[in-house]
C-alpha cells in the first residue's frame, strides 16, 4: 500500500470517527436539554399550582367577610 493510499485510509477512519464522536454527542446534549424542560415544565406546575391555591384562599376569606357584612 502506498503512502498516500495510508494517509487517505487514516484521515477516512479519523473523519468518521470524529463525526461518530459528535453525533453521540449531540445525541446526549440534546436529551439533558430535553429532560431540563420536563423539570422546568414541572417547577412551573407546581408555582402555578401555589398561586392558584393562594388565590383561592384569598376568595375564600373574601367570600366569609362579604357574607358576615350582608348578615
Amino acid at each position: 500500500m502506498s503512502i498516500a493510499a495510508k494517509a487517505t485510509l487514516a484521515l477516512s477512519i479519523a473523519i468518521s470517527g470524529g463525526i461518530v464522536f459528535y453525533v453521540h454527542y449531540k445525541q446526549n446534549m440534546d436529551r439533558e436539554l430535553l429532560h431540563e424542560g420536563v423539570l422546568r415544565d414541572i417547577e412551573r406546575q407546581q408555582r402555578r399550582k401555589t398561586e392558584n391555591l393562594y388565590v383561592l384562599q384569598k376568595q375564600i376569606d373574601l367570600t366569609k367577610e362579604l357574607r358576615k357584612t350582608s348578615d
